[in-house]
């Protein structure tokens, strides 16, 4: 079966989301919140802020055209597009959790009542069925310079929370877990030491960044990642990323302990020994920093657990190094699929369609395991299993959507009910809210 896109339609959440453009991107539609739209038993859920400043939450039947909205107490603390609301489901209690608004300091958490999303039809939407926003996760703190949450449930039912603590450059990625009545810190999983060398000096502390954690049918938890480096020395020119190299690392042992490619050892969450910089075996697609190569993109897995990828940099054929990674990323960037084969290698082929943006593409799969990239402006370019992934063609190039940028991609749909979905902002200026819609396309069934 050839990939194919056929469009469904697409509905509002809000006339008026709140638009400010921070970090070349929109607090809405960030493509690394984990998630901000999700399927779960027959529904799907959104989360984003209104012109308010005030966290919404939303829900529909899936193929619905209108949705229920809940307005939450909390109000956007700054114009800081990090800030994102995640969504995550405990299918052990049949709860909602919203993780928000934090970027390098304190988070704020709000969980729904358990049994809300496990009888979607019979149950409230209310304010009532969401407790109190606190500050840690019901009395567990986690720590002050906290980022990036994104959720990810286990095949037994729990919900894992991944997060980063420390600041760009210099922070460690973490797992905490909710097993149905309470919140467990498992502990830090990488470390920012260690010395990395370019062909133009040095780094000794970094962060890596998640292109996505995710389990696959099987139970095993993949990551794909790149590091960023602290000093920009490694670089040729102080407009560029510090970004280099895409790893992988995996645990089959929900998060407790990592392996690299080869099946080595190479890191245990809150243990002495962390998934680190000159750790062997990690550097699945090798690239120096100079290429604008850009942090948490996108992963998905395919039928056989096998991890894909996208990632996007300026390609070495264009003769220069990145010197302004914004400009060079929107006048020669392109994006790359990614993937482990049956062999055991790992090939990437290039997306043979100009980003035209700074910003990030989304990668799913469908049932026959075709690719889909969401690039910028909700365009959709796809590629066939049958083809080995060679033959990337846009089906849709984002016509009548005046999509800012980045999109959100449902990435629990796909298997609930075979439809692309993501949630976009459309454009505007300065601070004038703008529409938030979710656009939905069948994939083959």
């Amino acid at each position: 079966m050839r990939p194919s896109v056929t469009r469904q339609g697409v509905t509002q959440l809000d006339a008026r989301a709140l638009y400010f453009v921070s970090y070349d991107g929109l607090v809405n539609t960030n493509s690394f919140q984990k998630n901000g739209l999700s399927t779960h038993r027959g529904h799907q859920y959104a989360a984003w802020y209104t012109a308010s400043r005030h966290a919404v939450v939303a829900r529909r039947s899936l193929g619905a055209t209108s949705w229920s909205t809940v307005t939450l107490t909390h109000r956007l603390k700054a114009d800081d597009s990090h800030n994102v609301i995640s969504l995550g489901v405990s299918a052990v209690d049949g709860r909602l959790h919203l993780n928000m608004d934090s970027h390098s300091d304190g988070f704020f958490y709000v969980k729904s009542l358990a049994g809300l999303l496990d009888d979607p039809a019979s149950t409230a939407w209310t304010r009532s069925a969401f407790g109190a926003v606190r500050t840690t996760l019901d009395g567990l703190a986690l720590t002050s310079q906290f980022t990036y949450p994104q959720f990810v449930s286990t095949p037994e039912g729990r919900l894992q929370l991944s997060y980063r603590a420390g600041v760009s450059g210099n922070g460690r990625n973490a797992l905490a877990e909710y097993d149905g009545s309470r919140w467990t810190a498992l502990g830090e999983w990488t470390g920012a030491t260690g010395t990395y060398t370019s062909e133009h000096g040095s780094s000794t502390a970094r962060n890596m960044y998640l292109h996505g954690i995710d389990y696959d049918t099987r139970g095993r938890l993949h990551a794909l990642f790149t590091w960023r480096e602290q000093d920009a020395a490694v670089m040729c020119a102080g407009g560029g990323l510090t970004n280099h190299d895409t790893g992988y690392v995996y645990s089959d042992d929900r998060g407790r302990t990592w392996r690299n490619d080869a099946g080595a050892v190479v890191g245990v969450t809150g243990g002495p020994d962390k998934v680190c910089v000159g750790a062997s075996g990690l550097v699945v697609d090798p690239l120096d920093p100079d290429h604008a190569l850009m942090n948490q993109e996108s992963q998905f897995t395919d039928s056989a657990g096998r991890p894909h990828a996208v990632i996007s940099h300026v390609p070495a054929r264009c003769g220069q190094r990145a010197t302004d990674y914004v400009a060079d990323r929107t006048a020669h960037g392109r994006a790359f699929h990614l993937r482990k084969t049956a062999s055991g290698g790992w090939q990437k082929t290039a997306i043979p369609v100009p980003l035209g943006s700074s910003q990030r593409t989304k990668l799913v799969l469908d049932r026959y395991d075709n690719a889909y990239a969401v690039l910028p402006f909700g365009r959709i370019a796809a590629a066939s299993r049958a083809s080995g992934y060679t033959d990337w063609t846009l089906l849709f190039d984002g016509g009548g959507l005046n999509a800012f940028g980045e999109v959100v991609v449902d990435e629990t749909r796909i298997r609930a009910d075979h439809v692309l979905s993501f949630l976009y902002q459309e454009k505007s200026t300065g601070t004038t809210p703008s529409a938030l819609h979710v656009a939905d396309f069948a994939l083959p069934a």
